[in-house]
């Protein structure tokens, strides 16, 4: 078989479930005739998610007052399509589990992701970009290519990792350098397999190269400009510890002033334990 991009996602398919429920929510509320009773339906045929959902919209990452009980409840309070999206994030969380630690420190990982999440969120807010939670889900997915890499064909992405760390390089030179391609072409084509909306296929893609980005060059510019910042912290990491280089294009295509991001990080510092307590408890 010929290594590439989509023969890992290929051999990922056998390992893990594509996120079938979210794929159904998706479809449900494209549907103009459907309900929150339609959507709250689809979600309590599965028990485990539901109780996992309201578990997470009870939690002091989103600190409501008062306790929410249905899942219909939530989706008043929180909206559909951040409920859908959390969906997704659980679908993931569950899919890849069983990467040993010798390869990657996977509390480390989610670290990484939950913080560019919550960092994307919060740039997009100050952007004034309208639905901020679709960057959260962006940003946690970003990376979604190194866990098909780390689950698929671990000897190499050892030898990656091993040249990231003691070459001086960042992950996705050292990606290239073993196997021709890098997490970047692996998170788009799974994000595709998975029937991912577009924009999530083009940040998984073009989070190291914004420049590239064609339909959604905010996304993509959102979330390179957050994993920068949450690598530069650092909040985690996803195998790397060096910083990406940065895009200045980006920067300037946000219209980003530097003298806001020492409070938009202590921000997501204050939330992360929250987010980590709830998302990674269970999983």
């Amino acid at each position: 078989m010929t290594l590439s991009a989509e023969s890992l996602v290929n051999k990922s398919l056998e390992l893990v479930s594509p996120p079938t429920t979210y794929t159904q929510l998706n479809e449900l509320i494209a549907d103009p005739d459907s309900s929150i009773d339609d959507i709250s339906a689809i979600i309590n045929t599965d028990p485990a998610l539901a109780t996992r959902l309201l578990k997470i919209v009870n939690s002091p990452f989103y600190g409501f007052p008062s306790q929410i009980n249905t899942i219909s409840r939530a989706i008043t309070i929180i909206g559909t399509r951040e409920l859908i999206n959390l969906v997704l994030a659980t679908a993931v969380l569950n899919s890849f589990r069983g990467i040993p630690a010798s390869l990657v420190n996977m509390d480390a990982y989610w670290r990484h992701s939950f913080a560019t999440a919550i960092t994307s969120k919060l740039l997009a807010e100050e952007c004034g970009q309208r639905q901020s939670e679709q960057f959260f889900i962006a940003g946690l997915l970003h990376n979604i290519g190194s866990l098909v890499i780390y689950q698929t064909v671990p000897e190499l992405a050892r030898e990656a990792l091993n040249h990231a760390e003691f070459g001086n390089e960042v992950i996705f030179e050292a990606e290239q350098r073993a196997m021709g391609f890098d997490h970047t072409h692996v998170g788009e084509a799974l994000a595709r397999a998975w029937r991912l909306p577009k924009s999530l296929q083009e940040v998984a893609r073009h989070h190291h190269s914004p420049s590239n980005a064609d339909e959604y060059p905010i996304d993509v510019a959102i979330v390179h400009i957050a994993d920068i910042l949450v690598s530069s912290v650092p909040f985690g990491h996803s195998g790397d510890n060096h910083v990406p280089p940065l895009d200045p294009a980006a920067w300037e295509l946000l219209g980003l002033n530097e003298v806001q991001m020492p409070d938009l990080l202590l921000q997501v510092a204050k939330q992360i334990a929250r987010l980590e307590s709830v998302m990674l408890t269970d999983h």
